[in-house]
C-alpha cells in the first residue's frame, strides 16, 4: 500500500513524458494510416483503375483494397507482439514507426492498384506492430494502477488527432493541391494525403537514443527471470477463455470499423444535397463529414478514459456500447442517409460508440496477460481478431451492396452497412457476457 501511495505521489519524469509523447505520436499516425485508405479509396479506384463508383468492379476492388492491408498487417503484428516480448518494447515500437513511414511515402507514388495495395500492406503492418508494442510499454511504465489506467485511456485519445489530421490533410490536398509539385503530371489529392503519413518517422529517429526500455521488462530480463513468450501458452487452461473471447470480441469491435465506418466516405457523394455538387465539392464534403467522425472518435475515447479511471468493472462498459450500437447503427444508415445534415451529426454518435470499444481493448488486454505474454496476447486479440478476422466485414459490406435493395448505389450500400452493423453488434453483445473481469493488479507470471 505504501509503495502504491509513493508511486502515486511521484511526478511524471522527463523520460516518462518522452515515452508518452512518442506513443501519442505513434497512436495518431496509426489511426491516420488505418483510416486514410477509406478516405482516398473512391478517387484512387477512379484514377488508377478507371472504375465507376457503384459498379460491381468498383465494389470488388474496394473490398480487396480495404481487406488485404489490415489482414497482412494483422499477421505481421502477431510476429511483432512476440518480438516485443522477446526483444523489448522500445526497439520494436520505434523501428515499426520508421518502417511504416517509409512505406507510406512510397504508397503515394503508386502507379497501379496492385502496387498501391503492396505498399499499403507494409504500411499497415508497421502501424499494427507499433500499437501492440506501445500498449505494452505504457502498461509497464507506472506502478500506480489509477495513473496507469488514466495513461492508457488518455494516450489513446491521441489516435483521434490522426483522424483530425486526415480531415485537414485531405481537405488541404483537395483545395490547394494544385500548388504542390505535380506527380506523374497531375495534382492528385490522394497522393499527397498518403505521403503525409511518412512524417512521424522523422522525429522518432531523433528521439530514439533518449527513449528508455520498459522498466518491468528490463528488470526481469536483467534478473534472468523473463520467460520466453509462447503462443501455445495463450491456450493454457488459465488463459484459454480470455484469449478466445477477447479475440472474438475484438473482431466484432473492429468489424464495425471495417464494415461500417470505412464506407462512410463512399456514402457522402451520393447524399441528396451533395450529389448535385462538383467533384471537388463532393470531395470537400467527404473531408467535412470525416471531421464529424473525428469529433465522435474524440468523444468516445475520452468517455472510455473517464470510465476506466473511475469505474472498477469493465464488462458493463463494453456491453452497454454494443447494446446501444445494435439499435443506433441500423437507424442511422437506414434513415439518416436521406439528409446530409442529419447524417453528418448522426455520424458523431456512431463513431463515438465504435471508438469507445477500440479504446476499451487497449485498457483491458494488458491487465489479463503476464509480462512475458503481454505483447503476444495483445497481438493475438487485436492483430488476429481485429486485423485478420474483422476485415472480412469490408468484403461482406461491398458484396452485399451488389444485391441489397435500394433505389441507387448509395442506398444499397447504406442498407448493407445497416445489416452488417446490427448482426455484428448483437453477436458481440452475446459474447461479452462471458468475458472475465481482470484482477485488480497486473499479472506478472
Amino acid at each position: 500500500m505504501e509503495a502504491t501511495l509513493n508511486a502515486r505521489a511521484l511526478p511524471i519524469s522527463a523520460k516518462q513524458w518522452l515515452i508518452l509523447i512518442t506513443a501519442g505520436i505513434g497512436f495518431a499516425f496509426d489511426m491516420y494510416e488505418m483510416v486514410i485508405q477509406a478516405i482516398v479509396l473512391r478517387p484512387v479506384l477512379m484514377e488508377l483503375g478507371g472504375y465507376r463508383p457503384g459498379s460491381p468492379e468498383f465494389n470488388q476492388w474496394a473490398g480487396i483494397t480495404l481487406f488485404l492491408p489490415p489482414v497482412m498487417g494483422g499477421l505481421a503484428a502477431l510476429v511483432g507482439g512476440y518480438l516485443a516480448d522477446r526483444l523489448g518494447r522500445q526497439r520494436v515500437l520505434v523501428w515499426s514507426i520508421v518502417f511504416y513511414g517509409a512505406a507510406a511515402f512510397c504508397s503515394g507514388l503508386a502507379t497501379s492498384i496492385a502496387e498501391l495495395i503492396f505498399w499499403r500492406c507494409i504500411t499497415v503492418a508497421g502501424a499494427c506492430i507499433e500499437f501492440v508494442a506501445a500498449i505494452a510499454w505504457l502498461t509497464e511504465l507506472f506502478a500506480d494502477s489509477r495513473r496507469r489506467e488514466a495513461v492508457l485511456g488518455y494516450s489513446q485519445v491521441c489516435a483521434t488527432f490522426g483522424n483530425i489530421m486526415i480531415a485537414g490533410a485531405y481537405y488541404a490536398a483537395v483545395t490547394w493541391g494544385d500548388q504542390l509539385p505535380a506527380l506523374y503530371g497531375a495534382h492528385s489529392a490522394w497522393r499527397y494525403a498518403l505521403m503525409f503519413g511518412a512524417l512521424p518517422a522523422i522525429p522518432l529517429m531523433i528521439l530514439r537514443p533518449f527513449l528508455p526500455e520498459s522498466p518491468v521488462w528490463q528488470a526481469k530480463r536483467l534478473a534472468g527471470t523473463l520467460r520466453r513468450p509462447s503462443f501455445a501458452e495463450l491456450f493454457s487452461p488459465r488463459l484459454r477463455r480470455v484469449t478466445v473471447l477477447s479475440m472474438l470480441l475484438a473482431a466484432c469491435s473492429y468489424a464495425l470499423a471495417f464494415g461500417m465506418l470505412q464506407h462512410i466516405p463512399r456514402l457522402v457523394p451520393g447524399l441528396p444535397q451533395v450529389a448535385e455538387l462538383s467533384r471537388q465539392g463532393q470531395e470537400q464534403w467527404v473531408s467535412f463529414v470525416h471531421l464529424h467522425q473525428d469529433v465522435g472518435a474524440l468523444i468516445g475515447r475520452i468517455v472510455l478514459a473517464l470510465l476506466v479511471s473511475w469505474v472498477v468493472v469493465r464488462g458493463p462498459i463494453l456491453r452497454w456500447s454494443l447494446g446501444l450500437g445494435a439499435v443506433v447503427f441500423p437507424l442511422v444508415f437506414l434513415a439518416g442517409v436521406g439528409d446530409a445534415d442529419v447524417f453528418r451529426y448522426a455520424v458523431v454518435l456512431v463513431t463515438a460508440l465504435v471508438s469507445l470499444q477500440h479504446s476499451f481493448w487497449g485498457n483491458y488486454l494488458p491487465r489479463v496477460f503476464p509480462v512475458h505474454l503481454r505483447g503476444t496476447g495483445e497481438s493475438f486479440a487485436i492483430s488476429f481478431g481485429g486485423r485478420v478476422l474483422a476485415p472480412v466485414a469490408a468484403l461482406v459490406t461491398t458484396q452485399l451492396a451488389n444485391v441489397m435493395p435500394g433505389s441507387n448505389p448509395t442506398a444499397k450500400l447504406a442498407n448493407s452497412i445497416a445489416l452488417l452493423a446490427a448482426v455484428v453488434s448483437v453477436c458481440g453483445l452475446v459474447l461479452s457476457r462471458a468475458l472475465p473481469e481482470p484482477a485488480p493488479t497486473l499479472p506478472e507470471d
